[in-house]
């Protein structure tokens, strides 16, 4: 099983929902390298993993006037995490979570300090980095432009890894760059959203992905990240999702009607 997934959507969308966080999979031999046992990983993967927002990007790309593309990761980010930097821009480094995750949710241990990342960044990172930037010049090419919509979730209460979990916690974050998120693509997030609840703005969680080829280099690639609170949809902290998801997957196609324009 190809451990991503490009699904397309309608020949003139620029749109591409990006789901990096919603799976669980880890393969035998990356398992073989954390050591948690089976009832920890079980734990460590409710809390790490953005539980049904896979559902939520299938879900709006049904209701869309116009079907997005979406580009899904089929693995648990504990094998990678395909949005870090892989370098030293990386600021989760710091709690032992960059590309490759030495820590866990609760800053205990999830693989032996001495790791060497490069095997998992060559087999599992850089070929997904290559695909997401291959879709977004498609995107280019088909429509002379590309809006990335990251879909993700994050927990009520904040978890001990978090950098910056001080800040407010609202039923939807919108992360932001200052290249790359244009007022337009903003503003219809916010009314969009606003049918669900409060929207806040790069807190708990901030900024857009980029693949780095077009990062800060090509203003027709717009992006936008989506961080629902899942308190909104969901049983936490892995559980069931409730009817919450349907409601936010409408204010999502919403969205995505909005920036195919």
């Amino acid at each position: 099983m190809p451990s991503f997934v490009f699904l397309p959507g309608a020949a003139g969308s620029p749109v591409i929902l990006h789901v990096p966080h919603s799976g669980r999979e880890i393969p035998a031999a990356v398992r073989a390298g954390i050591v948690l046992d089976d009832a920890a990983l079980e734990r460590e993967l409710d809390h790490i993993t953005d539980s049904h927002t896979a559902e939520i990007a299938e879900e709006a790309g049904r209701l869309a006037g116009a079907a997005p593309w979406r580009f899904v990761n089929r693995l648990s980010r504990l094998v990678v995490d395909p949005e870090r930097f892989p370098d030293e821009r990386e600021e989760m480094r710091a709690v032992g979570m960059g590309a490759v995750y030495t820590r866990t949710t609760h800053r205990e241990v999830l693989r032996p300090e001495e790791t060497d990342p490069e095997p998992l960044v060559a087999r599992y990172f850089r070929p997904y980095a290559r695909a997401m930037t291959d879709a977004v010049a498609e995107r280019l090419a088909a429509v002379g432009r590309a809006v990335i919509i990251d879909v993700h979730s994050y927990p009520t209460e904040p978890l001990p890894y978090e950098l910056h979990g001080h800040g407010p916690r609202p039923p939807v974050c919108l992360g932001t760059d200052g290249f790359h998120t244009p007022p337009a693509l903003l503003a219809a997030a916010r009314k969009a959203f606003g049918e669900v609840g409060e929207v806040g703005l790069d807190s708990p969680f901030s900024g857009a992905y980029v693949p780095l080829a077009q990062y800060g280099r090509d203003p027709r690639v717009s992006a936008l990240m989506v961080e629902i609170r899942r308190d909104t949809y969901m049983t936490e902290p892995g559980g069931p999702a409730g009817p919450g998801l349907t409601r936010l997957a409408a204010a999502l196609a919403t969205l995505v009607d909005a920036a195919t324009g």
